[in-house]
């Protein structure tokens, strides 16, 4: 019996024809695309890989408005030109489905991995009842020969919820775009519009952020302070919002601080425990608070780290090791790595092999950690990742570390101060994670009762501070809060938020016109911003993997919801248009005034991406000028004084900055165009020259086997031996 195994990647393919081939595997290659061959007992295992997708989902029909409600599963190179170089992968799987009885999902385990080699099944092989599923969480060759050998049976329901997910996103994507583009149709805007079922929530996060930020009004408040034995005490009233309440505390310290004395010394000590192993979340907050590394990036070297088989699979919601994956092994393979064997070594002798796990638990994989394998050829990010996922893992055996809390009360007349300190007694994990911080204060030592010095009291005076904006990371963590999204799509929604210009920055600021699209939406069509949509269907999805719903039934309610959604958007659409459009308006680039009507010129893109000035009162002035490409334009305030257009100031990366009008016929264009005219003259006769210098090249090598001297390179290629016989 011939069995084709599915792999998710080409790189995971080869682990696995290395893993289940013992060196019997043999590389065939068709059209540039490798697969495997194994001979087996039971018959011949065929390896192959996928390329990700294969198949996507498309509308039915040609219909370019909306709403549009049937879709359907095609091959992924029908439908987008980009991945015509998914054919020759299919074609290989349609190859050996002719030649093979059986067939087993080996993708990555989770709805994505299931989707993708499900799909190659059902419309490839058409035999899923004869279809497999092969479970594994890292790539090391003793793993994924285990799941090999343990295969369970195909998960048709994590299928079903995948299929739902990817039509469900496709159909609100589609038709709720298509319908923000037409609410602005008649204006001369052409930048490309999205919302989605998760964009338009995740959207209306950063969008509210920004409003608690605008309508945030400071209060003053004042604090207290004395310096008691070289130490600052605060007061106990903490923030003082009444001036004269702060300024009473600072006038009955003065007239007392001969008698200041302690009141009190609590002390005690705190047992800190490790952090957690990491899940995908916390992974992409931890790279980005301690190696500034983007949540995107984090998970792609995640990804990279996995296939290699240095880590574990990345894209998981657990913080658990259970004890099945061999922890005391993994810890003595990674004791002979130099960078850890100190503290690898350190658990061994203790005996310590019991993690300090999390709440989070995931049913498909445990947290991420390191397999053991030795690591080799890394980039430097990979390395920086590894090495974090690494002294986390090894943490969370080491003992808890101790830290001494000491509160001092001070009294001064009828008020109180507090000071707090803290040492670290014994480090415990925190030797083995060097990425965690805690800070230590220490005070000098006090006894209740004891007279003490006090000087130098102090009023200070502060505001209080808006809400701080979403860091990406922050922003990962609060969809998860939220239940948006999945632990693999939430990194790339944000970025598509960032490529549609709704959002900016690295403290994360919603646009003006992100702001315009968020509000227009909420305030005439609120189910496409609102949470409670998408929690919804999120959790409907949910409930198909756990069999307690059909995928026929969840797809008709999304539908039903989208439907409901556009009837609103529909009968408000003209206010929705206007409201973007005002949005639109203020974010452009104005450069100045328009010389035919006085109205803006602002920057504009063209269907094909390139920019240009037009007037803002189109389409009753048709004004436009061509701009300067991949380059910034910077407004200068100055007029041409012949063609009246603005002066502009042309900023272009390793090719200088020089001013110009916008108008290229106007007569301060004339020596530019002299100079470029002359620049063409000049490039055309090096061409030439160019041309012409082969041929003498070649006629000196001619001379040159003529003459004698011509052997003289010869005798500086001769090796020592030849030399020394010569």
């Amino acid at each position: 019996m011939n069995t084709l195994l599915i792999a998710e990647k080409p790189s995971v393919a080869l682990r696995l024809a290395i893993a289940l081939g013992q060196n019997t595997q043999k590389r065939q290659v068709v059209n540039g695309v490798s697969y495997y061959e194994i001979q087996r007992n039971e018959g011949m295992l065929y390896i192959a890989a996928a390329v990700g997708h294969i198949y996507t989902v498309r509308q039915k029909g040609l219909k370019h408005g909306y709403p549009v409600l049937d879709v359907e599963w095609v091959a992924s190179y029908e439908e987008n030109p980009k991945a015509d170089y998914t054919k020759k992968y299919l074609e290989v799987f349609q190859m050996l489905a002719t030649k093979c009885d059986r067939v087993i999902n080996g993708c990555d385990y989770d709805i994505e991995g299931t989707v993708i080699g499900t799909n190659i099944i059902k419309f490839v092989f058409k035999k899923l009842d004869k279809a497999q599923r092969m479970k594994y969480s890292t790539t090391t060759i003793p793993d994924l020969q285990n799941a090999y050998a343990h295969l369970e049976s195909i998960d048709l329901n994590n299928f079903y919820a995948g299929e739902a997910r990817h039509m469900l996103d496709w159909l609100w994507g589609i038709n709720l775009s298509r319908a923000l583009s037409s609410a602005i149709s008649a204006t001369s805007f052409r930048r490309p519009l999205s919302i989605g079922r998760v964009q338009g929530p995740t959207l209306a996060i950063l969008a509210k952020r920004e409003i608690d930020i605008s309508n945030f009004v400071p209060k003053n408040y004042w604090k207290v302070a004395v310096i008691v034995d070289k130490s600052e005490f605060s007061n106990v009233k903490g923030d003082m919002f009444d001036q004269k309440m702060a300024n009473d505390a600072l006038e009955e310290t003065k007239k007392h601080l001969k008698d200041a004395f302690i009141e009190d010394v609590e002390e005690n000590e705190q047992m800190v425990r490790p952090y957690p192993p990491f899940d995908l979340t916390s992974l992409q907050l931890e790279a980005s608070r301690a190696l500034r590394i983007d949540p995107s990036m984090t998970l792609q070297i995640a990804q990279s780290l996995y296939e290699k088989a240095y880590i574990s699979y990345p894209r998981t919601s657990s913080q658990k090791l259970p004890p099945t994956l061999g922890l005391s092994r993994i810890i003595g393979e990674l004791a002979k790595n130099p960078a850890y064997a100190p503290i690898a070594n350190r658990l061994i002798q203790e005996k310590r092999f019991r993690p300090n796990e999390g709440i989070k638990s995931d049913a498909a994989h445990p947290a991420i950690y390191p397999t053991g394998v030795m690591p080799k050829t890394l980039t430097q990010m990979e390395e920086r990742v590894y090495d974090l996922i690494t002294k986390r893992f090894l943490s969370c055996f080491a003992g808890y570390a101790k830290v001494a809390k000491m509160k001092v009360t001070a009294k001064i007349g009828a008020e109180r101060f507090s000071a707090n300190g803290s040492r670290i007694t014994e480090r415990g994990w925190l030797e083995f994670y060097d990425y965690a911080t805690m800070a230590e204060k220490m005070l000098p030592k006090f006894t209740k009762g004891q007279k003490v010095s006090a000087t130098d009291p102090y009023i200070q005076e502060f505001q209080t501070q808006p809400p701080r904006r979403y860091s990406k990371a922050m922003l990962l963590s609060e969809l998860e809060k939220k239940n948006l999204g999945t632990k693999a799509t939430r990194a790339a929604i944000i970025d598509t938020l960032f490529r549609r210009g709704y959002i900016d920055g690295i403290a994360i600021k919603a646009t003006n016109f992100g702001m315009s699209v968020y509000k227009a939406l909420n305030d005439y069509a609120n189910m496409i911003v609102s949470e409670d949509t998408t929690k919804r269907l999120e959790e409907d999805m949910e409930k198909i993997s756990e069999g307690k719903k059909s995928e026929d039934d969840v797809i008709k309610e999304g539908k039903d919801l989208l439907l409901e959604a556009l009837k609103i958007f529909d009968k408000n659409k003209a206010k929705i248009g206007e409201e973007m459009q005002k949005g639109l308006q203020d974010s452009e680039e104005v450069l100045g005034a328009c010389p035919k009507d006085g109205g803006k010129l602002v920057v504009r893109k063209s269907r094909i991406g390139k920019s240009f000035a037009a007037c803002s009162n189109y389409p009753k002035c048709t004004v436009t000028y061509s701009l300067p490409q991949n380059a910034k334009i910077v407004p200068t305030g100055n007029v041409c004084p012949h063609c009246h257009t603005p002066i502009v100031k042309v900023i272009r990366r390793a090719k200088g900055v020089f001013e110009m009008d916008l108008d290229m016929n106007c007569i301060t264009h004339a020596e530019w165009k002299k100079k470029q005219e002359a620049k063409a003259v000049k490039a055309a006769e090096l061409e030439g020259q160019k041309a012409a210098a082969p041929k003498k090249a070649v006629a000196k090598k001619a001379v040159a086997k003529k003459e004698p001297k011509a052997a003289k390179p010869k005798v500086k290629k001769t090796t020592k031996k030849k030399e020394a016989a010569t």
